[in-house]
């Protein structure tokens, strides 16, 4: 067979061979092979901008198509069906018991969350040995071994663990203060203040996001604000954020906004304020003045934001209901102050109506309004799910000596909901473009250890329940906005590179859920019960639900702040 050399082809052929390529090529080049192709879905890619139809392809950890996937082929290929494709959303308020007890976070992971944020208050490093043992003895049923000093290390060993979800995690700022003076009430010296700023920049350059206070629970309530401008100052040169659970969130709330603002202004830091709420009835009608003072701060330039979650209760213990004195030197020192007369005598007389520090008793309004979830002992766990109220009038005493017994008796503070909050004032606040959502709560299961101790409703259904309710049927915002709070905003507020947005070359982290049928069915009374509407989710590529159910994987990493 004779072989024609192209010099022989006359041109009017070759132009016409070279066009017939030129059309086929991109056919060709357009049929493509991903680890990964979701398919006929709506892409919300976290920008905030219309859904779009189409798919998403994944290649290994990261986006590597969006939009046009009709040609190409995955190894694992999924019609969607119509449902939404987001980037997996980000719970900004979380911590790591529930992930060491069961690594799968199924409460959050059914939601859609990929990416679980710690660190409130007091975070898993650093630590010196004194701090590993209280901590050790202080754990309640979900028990782990502490081998580490630095958060950096915490974190690792968390990931070693095998979870699901991403994590990352604030410094919290009582932590270096525990590190230096122990759970003394008093200012730093000098010297001591250094050596916690020293110790927050070390987490910082190990990838920590930013500074977290917690102001109503010894010790972090020890701190004063210049102790607090000064961390924040540190986190300031990392480029981090200062967040929050302010010093008050009810009848001194106004204060406590201005000190937030103050310690961002002073510190030319960003800040956040941790669940924003307006807690106690009498102090409902001040909501619009927090938010003013929000955006006047906003508009004169300052970076400020807040997290909420959609109930009308919060969760925390009964130490929220006594005074910060009576905790100075941790548990021990608290209980043994309890069983003094004169001591109770007084702490009970500022649990009725002392206003000097953030009072959840009264702000709850009656102990009807403050329920039991978490006992240590065995002899107290059936007291689960009654209220304070239930458990004086089967005990023949009041509410305050009946909570003070019940720390003594447990040797703990006792895990408490409080119903404090409107709906209104919830209504009111997710439509805020600068609020992202946090549940308040670890990510937890259904059996196991979780049967020991009673949950929040939050745990199970905080995010599902921004959908089911507030978008789908109050309609306050659309689906995209909605996503993009879960996703691009806290992405951004943290720090956080390469994730929060469907975008090519960013870390897989993806859920996909149908917004007509999502819903969450926690309650108070039946907490544990997963939230549905949620049919695939993937993080960092790996897919760890699969028609709703979790299918084993575990590929969660440490998410790092980014340092450019």
């Amino acid at each position: 067979m004779k072989r024609t050399s192209a010099l022989e082809i006359p041109f009017q052929t070759m132009r016409r061979i070279l066009l017939l390529m030129a059309i086929s090529l991109p056919l060709i080049s357009c049929s493509r092979n991903f680890d990964v192709v979701l398919r006929n879905g709506l892409i919300c890619d976290g920008t905030g901008s219309p859904c779009t139809a189409g798919g998403v392809a994944l290649s290994g950890d990261k986006i590597a198509q969006i939009g046009d996937v009709s040609a190409d082929h995955g190894r694992i290929d999924i019609d969607v069906h119509g449902q939404i494709i987001a980037p997996g959303f980000i719970n900004l308020m979380s911590g790591p018991d529930g992930l060491f007890a069961d690594g799968r976070g199924l409460s959050d992971l059914l939601q859609g969350v990929t990416l679980e944020i710690f660190g409130e208050g007091e975070s898993m490093g650093p630590l010196n040995d004194d701090m590993r043992a209280e901590e050790l003895r202080e754990q309640r049923d979900i028990k782990y071994d502490i081998n580490w000093h630095t958060l950096n290390e915490g974190l690792q060993a968390l990931e070693r663990h095998g979870i699901s979800p991403n994590v990352a995690s604030f410094i919290g700022a009582a932590t270096p203060r525990v590190y230096v003076l122990g759970r003394a009430n008093r200012a730093p010296t000098p010297v001591e203040l250094d050596q916690m700023r020293a110790l927050t920049d070390q987490a910082m350059q190990e990838g920590a996001l930013g500074v977290a206070s917690a102001l109503i629970y010894a010790p972090g309530n020890y701190a004063k604000t210049d102790e607090l401008v000064a961390l924040a100052e540190v986190v300031a040169k990392h480029k981090g954020i200062y967040i929050s659970h302010m010093r008050n969130e009810g009848d001194h709330e106004l204060e406590a906004v201005d000190e937030l603002i103050s310690i961002a202004r002073q510190a030319r830091v960003p800040a956040e304020i941790y669940h924003l709420k307006v807690a106690g009835a009498k102090n409902w009608s001040h909501l619009p003045e927090v938010i003013q003072k929000v955006e006047a701060a906003r508009g004169e330039g300052l970076a400020i934001t807040a997290d909420m979650y959609t109930y009308t209760a919060g969760a925390t213990g009964l130490d929220a209901a006594m005074p910060p004195w009576v905790q100075e030197g941790g548990l021990e020192a608290w209980r043994k102050r309890l069983q003094d007369p004169a001591i109770r005598k007084r702490v009970k007389q500022e649990m009725l109506s002392s206003d000097k520090y953030d009072n959840l008793l009264p702000a709850a309004g009656s102990p009807d309004n403050v329920l039991l979830i978490g006992f240590n002992s065995e002899q107290l766990k059936p007291l689960t799910g009654k209220t304070l109220a239930e458990v004086a009038s089967m005990r023949h005493s009041t509410p305050e000596d009946t909570a003070m017994d019940l720390v003594i008796e447990d040797d703990s503070r006792i895990e408490t909901v409080y119903f404090l909050m409107s709906e209104e004032n919830i209504r009111k606040q997710i439509v805020l473009p600068w609020v992202s959502f946090g549940a308040d709560a670890d990510p937890e299961g259904v059996d196991g250890v979780f049967l020991k101790f009673s949950a929040h409703p939050r745990a199970f259904g905080n995010f599902a329940r921004v959908y089911a309710r507030y978008v789908r049927d109050e309609k306050l915002m659309t689906v995209t906005e909605a996503v993009r709070r879960m996703t691009s905003l806290p992405a951004s507020n943290l720090g956080i590179a390469h994730r929060g947005l469907l975008r090519q070359g960013y870390f897989a982290d993806i859920a996909v859920f149908d917004p007509n049928t999502i819903l969450d069915h926690a309650t108070f009374e039946k907490p544990r019960q997963f939230a549905t509407g949620v049919s695939e989710v993937f993080v960092n590529g790996v897919e760890v639900v699969q028609n709703g159910e979790h299918i084993g994987a575990k590929p969660g990493r440490v998410v790092k702040r980014d340092r450019n």
